[in-house]
């Protein structure tokens, strides 16, 4: 069964993706839209011989295809919430990019609907799939009860978007939503118990301050220490920094339980597990799961969560990577961002039911 595809918004994760189904088999693209036409050029390039799609302006007439049976979701965070009303009158299966939605409401919404349904709906949290975390995620009993998780991320700023639209809150969520609810899904899968406090402090020290586009400065954050409290006792923490390009890891990861400890970094070639008793460390080499084919921006991460998906949608079992995954990603990063904006921590629970935001 070829899995025929539909690419709304073929900017760079748009053709990370297509690159991605380029090198898998029985899969087809027969049709991408962008509003834009370099990036409607850029997919055409990328697709290559491989793949000969419809090039359209408008997303809907991918909608109204009777041969796309799978959408890939890539357009701007903002749009998100509109292109899924869409996607919700057909029967088509999505795989949706992170983050879910920009704002409560559209988060809650969309996780609503999607119960609902006929279609596969997969969102696009594919840190989860690296290789290093996956080798974390598969050694975690050996550390015995989680009680604390810490990931940092030192990185280059944010890239520069189609009309710049990643520089403003109001377009992307904010950085807590667009940048790190890959971060708070993981926590969230190593971190036993639920969410239910969140204390963050972060600021724009040094990025884009020098920029104005239609005279106005932009506003995205680019560092933040962020706490998450959970019920289980257990916390996590995150360290983001913006403005730190000769890091020599991207991203650490600490996972600390009470019989012992484990290590890594992304890219990584290994996993540290240490213990207690004893005051032991053995190395793990860390490898990519053989089934990849095209490695990409994310270390082989999309090729996996595209294979999957596709399974997924031919065996009818349920999406590995589910909207309440997304909308509780995204309720932490909005949280964040609210307990930076006043200086308090938030409550989850009384946050998640708010939609007036």
């Amino acid at each position: 069964m070829t899995i025929r595809y539909g690419i709304i918004g073929t900017g760079m994760m748009g053709c990370e993706h297509i690159r991605n189904l380029v090198a898998m088999d029985d899969v087809d693209i027969t049709a991408v839209a962008d509003p834009n036409e370099k990036p409607r050029r850029w997919a055409s390039k990328v697709c290559g011989d491989r793949f000969s799609p419809r090039i359209h302006k408008n997303y809907q007439d991918i909608l109204d295809a009777d041969d796309v049976d799978a959408i890939v979701i890539a357009s701007p965070n903002f749009t998100h919430i509109d292109v899924m009303r869409d996607v919700f009158k057909t029967d088509k299966h999505v795989m949706l990019e992170k983050p879910m939605c920009t704002t409560l409401a559209d988060a809650h919404e969309v996780n609503a609907s999607a119960k609902t349904h006929k279609g596969i709906v997969w969102l696009g949290l594919e840190y989860r799939y690296m290789a290093p975390i996956s080798a974390l995620l598969e050694h975690l009993p050996a550390v015995g009860e989680i009680k604390m998780c810490a990931i940092r991320e030192h990185r280059f700023p944010f890239l520069k978007k189609v009309e710049n639209w990643n520089r403003f809150n109001r377009n992307t969520g904010g950085t807590l939503v667009e940048k790190c609810c890959h971060f708070f899904d993981l926590m969230n899968q190593v971190v036993p118990g639920e969410p239910i406090r969140v204390l963050a402090s972060g600021g724009q020290s040094v990025n884009h301050l020098d920029e104005a586009y239609d005279g106005e400065v932009p506003d995205i954050l680019d560092n933040a220490y962020v706490i998450i409290e959970y019920d289980s006792g257990a916390r996590a923490m995150l360290d983001l920094c913006m403005f730190a390009e000769g890091s020599r890891h991207e991203q650490q990861l600490t996972i600390t339980g009470d019989i012992g400890k484990l290590e890594t970094t992304v890219p990584g070639n290994d996993l540290y597990i240490s213990k207690r008793d004893g005051r032991t460390c053995e190395t793990v080499p860390i490898t990519l799961d053989p089934k990849v084919k095209e490695v990409g921006l994310h270390h082989g991460a999309s090729f996996l969560e595209h294979l999957g998906f596709t399974e997924a949608i031919r065996t009818g079992k349920p999406p590995a990577v589910t909207t309440e995954d997304g909308l509780l990603s995204v309720v932490i990063g909005l949280a964040g961002q609210k307990s930076i904006a006043t200086g308090l921590p938030v409550d989850i629970r009384t946050f998640a039911q708010a939609y007036d935001q």
